[in-house]
This record gives structure tokens, sequence and C-alpha cells, in this order.
């Protein structure tokens, strides 16, 4: 008996008695403590791909069983091309990609960039379709680059979805936040707290299409409103330890500044570090930003920032994976759809769950919980 069938016995047999199954009725190279685990989460619903990823098992390329009613599939793998692999912002998007893997019996390669080289972030999805990945998913940082990759994926029956930043090319579908639209609600933000004087938005890599669509957002948003708000735009770089160097340099040289903004998580973080260091709220001076570093959400606790804006990453991670399971379980018939994964303003009111909560969500920690709803 091989250890699918073997562990589907089990699951039938014993989801009610799970006493019963002793350390000698496992198999070789299987973790008993994984296997109670998880068939007391699910009793003999427990999901026979859970179970095998689990407990070290359906590790063949040939199938990976079925999910749910799904009948049983090849064992897809996902490349996920990311213009900033080591950020992280993407360390909740990377549980998502997990997780959903764990779900649908698919697997995944992270690859790219560790600093926006667009160059390499190329390399990396032409490896991939040669390879012959079955999906690709990657962050279409630049108007151009990827134009030509992505039609060769395709012409190669390679489905690719666009995450986190988008070119309206041949891709199938975009999954992320509505850039522009995030910036311009941020603009309108930044109007509500200062309403005249300089500004500063700070920006990692100009030009790059995960965040100039918010910055130029923000803008739009300050010339409509017809407020005397004199705003510039400065770039920070990719680097999270030298962003904090810039930001803290450019406010000893702009003292009369009465906003300090950023469109990027480590942008975010120096602005609000900088904040606390010299205790820029008592001077009147007013901060925000993006994204969910643990940092920023204890820097917004305190108020030394305004506000951070949440655009849910572990969404960006998960839901390209279901997209491509669904498109290949389906013969192409689910076609891909955009996907917006929203915007929250986090502020001091509403930070708090942010804080006391640790989960795979937010980044905050690796552990799989059941987080229950506040009554």
């Amino acid at each position: 008996m091989d250890q699918q069938q073997y562990i589907q016995t089990k699951v039938e047999e014993f989801a009610s008695t799970l006493e019963d199954l002793h350390e000698s009725e496992v198999p070789p190279g299987m973790d008993r403590r994984k296997l109670l685990k998880i068939i007391g989460a699910g009793g003999a619903a427990a999901s026979l791909p859970a179970l095998l990823a689990a407990c070290g098992g359906s590790s063949k390329k040939s199938s990976a069983g079925g999910v749910g009613k799904y009948p049983s599939t090849p064992k897809w793998k996902f490349v996920f091309v990311n213009h900033v692999t080591t950020n992280p912002f993407f360390v909740p998007t990377q549980y998502g990609i997990s997780d959903a893997d764990a779900i649908y019996g698919t697997s995944h390669q992270w690859t790219g960039s560790a600093s926006s080289d667009v160059g390499q972030m190329v390399s990396a999805m032409n490896t991939a379709i040669s390879s012959g990945a079955d999906g690709i998913a990657v962050s279409l940082i630049d108007t151009k680059a990827f134009n030509a990759p992505v039609q060769k994926a395709l012409n190669a029956g390679i489905p690719v979805v666009s995450y986190n930043a988008d070119v309206p090319n041949k891709r199938l579908a975009y999954i992320g936040q509505d850039l522009f639209v995030s910036g311009q609600k941020l603009g309108e933000r930044i109007v509500g707290l200062v309403p005249s004087g300089d500004v500063v938005g700070f920006i990692a890599t100009p030009g790059s299409l995960n965040i100039q669509p918010r910055i130029d957002g923000a803008k739009q948003a300050i010339k409509d409103s017809g407020k005397p708000i004199n705003f510039s735009e400065i770039a920070t770089g990719a680097d999270t330890a030298g962003e904090l160097s810039k930001i803290d340099a450019y406010y000893q040289g702009h003292k009369s500044l009465k906003g300090m903004f950023a469109v990027d998580a480590g942008s975010t973080q120096g602005v609000a570090q900088v904040m606390q260091k010299y205790g820029l709220p008592n001077k009147g001076i007013h901060g925000g930003g993006y994204d969910l570093l643990p940092t920023t959400l204890n820097l917004v606790k305190k108020g030394f920032l305004d506000f951070t804006i949440d655009q849910q990453p572990y969404l960006q991670g998960f839901y390209p994976v279901v997209q491509l399971f669904l498109y290949k379980i389906s013969g192409g018939l689910m076609a891909p759809s955009d996907t917006n994964t929203g915007l929250l303003f986090v502020t001091k009111d509403n930070v708090k769950p942010y804080l006391t909560t640790k989960t795979r969500y937010e980044g905050s920690s690796s552990q799989e919980k059941y987080v229950k709803t506040p009554a």
C-alpha cells in the first residue's frame, strides 16, 4: 500500500479515534505529530494533499492528488518573479503562496531580483519559461521589458498573471492594489492633514510601476485640491537602511517641512523613525505611508505616524495560485480575473489588532492559526 492509500485509510478509520494511530503504524519518513494535528483539524474531511504536504508525501511531479472534489492533477509548479525578493513586505505574500500550495497541491519557486533589477527579473522569467513552469506570476514594474517574455510564455502555453505591480500587456490578469487610486486617496489624506506648506513624498525607486503610480496619484489629488501645497518627490533607494539615512538627511536640510510621506514600505518605516527621532508631531509635522512593517505599526500606535495603508500582501500571493490552479484544471476556461486587494488606512484608532494578533496574514508570525473575529 503506498503512502496516499495508507493515509486515506487512516483518515477514514481513525478520524474520531486518533489515539489508535500508533507510532508503529506511520510509514518511515512521516511525522506522526503533524499527521495527528492535520487529521484533528479536519477530521474525516481533511484534504489528502494537505495531509501529504504536512507529512512529507506527494513529492512526485506526476500527481498532486485531488483536493476537495477536484480530480487528481499533476503537481503544478508556479514561478513567482519578484522585484525585491528579500524585502520584508513580501513575507506575508510568500506565506499566502505556501498556504495556497497546501490547499491545491501545487508548489512554487520564489525568484527575481533583490534590488529591482529589471534585467535580473527578465532573466528569471525566461528561465521559468525554458524550464517548463506551469504558470508564472510576475511583478510588472517596467512598461516594456516584460512584454516579450510574457508573450513568449503565453505562446508556450504557460499562463501569466501579474501581482503587486502591473502593465496591461498580454498578461491574463492583475492581482493587487489599484495603485493610482490608492495614491489619490493618499493625496486626499495629505490635503486633509496639511492644508498648506512644503510636503515631501519619498519613493524607493522612481519609475518602478509598483510605486510610481501611487506618488503620481498623490500629486494629482494635491493639484486637484487647489491648496497651496508645495510637493517634492525624493528617491530613497531599495535598501531599508539607506532609505532611513536619506530621509533623515533630507529632513535635516528642510526643517520647514509640514509633511513627510512615503509610497513604499521601507521609506514609510524611515519616515516614522525620523518623525520619532526628532519629535516631529510636536512640531506640527504630519507623516504617513504604506504597508505593515512592525516598526511602522508601532510608531502609528505611539502617534509618530498619522497612518499607514494596508494593501493585504498575503492575498497578492494567495490569489495568483488560486487563479493559476483554476486556469490549469479547467483547460483555460476559468480565465484569471483582475483582483483588487484593497486599501485600508491604519491609524492609531484601528492599529491594535495588527499589533496584538501575530499571524501569517500580516507576516508577523510563521505559525498557522485560527484567529477569531473580535466580538
